[in-house]
């Protein structure tokens, strides 16, 4: 399915776009996504808004996921607690996420998120794959 999926192409994923989110690798059961920091993802302290962390961990496990849909399926995330260590001001953000546990419908998911080399947040995440519907 994944090759049916323009991941980075304009419009496919429109609040990625608007954080400046982009994917370098998306392979079954592993994703890269990075982002290049900017004042416009700043909180009211001046650093990176945790909420874009957490998006980059967020889009990162939905990618990680994709590569295993069959025709008809679809995930959406179940749950994601995320640890945040350490804050950002500039440069760019790595999100590395990988499948650590996978079931018919149920992935649980660990994102590592990287300035630098050094680890700033670390997310794991559950997600659910189930069938569309059509009415």
């Amino acid at each position: 399915m994944m090759e049916d999926l323009p991941i980075n192409s304009k419009d496919f994923h429109s609040f990625g776009e608007l954080i400046g989110l982009k994917f370098t690798k998306v392979e079954k059961g592993y994703s890269q996504c990075v982002i290049e920091v900017n004042e416009r993802l700043f909180n009211p302290h001046k650093v990176l808004h945790g909420a874009v962390l957490y998006s980059m961990a967020d889009t990162g496990m939905g990618g990680a996921v994709y590569p295993y849909l069959e025709k008809g399926e679809l995930c959406a995330t179940v749950e994601i607690k995320i640890t945040y260590f350490s804050a950002v001001k500039s440069g760019k953000v790595v999100c590395d996420t990988k499948v650590i546990h996978k079931r018919k419908k149920i992935v649980i998911l660990e994102s590592e998120i990287k300035h630098d080399d050094q680890l700033i947040a670390k997310a794991i995440g559950t997600y659910s794959i189930f069938k569309v519907k059509h009415d």
